[in-house]
């Protein structure tokens, strides 16, 4: 499912899964360099975006843990920047 639609865009599991497709497709070793210079460098901005969505994700979990009063949900900022849940 080689996309180029922005890694920003992409929500966790769709980076996630384009990753793993292009890693596969790297490993097979039949495309021309340009081609693998191209999905790898696409491959490092996927990288990044589950990173990031893996760290605001560790920041959310914490916060929830540090409530005095339990569980206690609040509006993040970037939570609209998301999407849809």
């Amino acid at each position: 499912m080689m996309t180029e639609e922005r890694p920003e865009g992409l929500d966790f599991e769709a980076a996630l899964q384009e990753l793993e497709e292009l890693v596969a497709s790297l490993e097979q070793g039949d495309l021309s360099l340009e081609e693998s210079l191209r999905r790898f460098e696409r491959g490092v901005h996927l990288t990044r975006r589950c990173q990031e969505a893996l760290r605001r994700a560790e920041q959310k979990v914490r916060l929830l843990l540090e409530t005095e009063e339990g569980v206690e949900t609040r509006p993040f900022p970037d939570d609209a920047a998301d999407g849809p849940r």
